[in-house]
């Protein structure tokens, strides 16, 4: 019979946590873009109709795919705000975990390496 032999779990290292503090710091997190247009209204007597410059708007639109579609909802501009911060949070979380899972495989080589 074989002995099992223990697994030793790496201590993670300061990198690490500071990763995981950036993580938990972040409030809100959400994919998707947000754009600010203007638009024509298609009415031939409005302003919009003779000047590009007097378009309607701004309308802030997120952009963003559920179950597998592209969905489009309008914002206000303070909802706008809001989106894209946690836009920004998504991109840097994003970021973080890979460099997490590149400082775990460097935790674990260096392990291996000190043995």
């Amino acid at each position: 019979m074989r002995k099992k032999s223990k697994q030793v779990t790496p201590a993670p290292g300061p990198a690490i946590g500071h990763i995981r503090r950036a993580i938990v710091a972040m409030d809100l997190v959400c994919a998707g873009t947000v754009l600010k247009r203007w638009k024509l209204c298609g009415r031939p007597n409005c302003r919009c109709a003779e000047d590009p410059a007097a378009r309607h708007g701004p309308y802030y639109e997120w952009s963003h795919r559920q179950d597998g579609r592209l969905r489009h909802n309008l914002l206000s501009a303070q909802q706008a705000e809001q989106m894209v911060r946690a836009i920004k949070n998504q991109r840097q979380i994003l970021a973080l975990l890979a460099r997490w899972s590149q400082e775990t495989a460097r935790t674990i080589i260096a392990q291996k390496h000190a043995k």
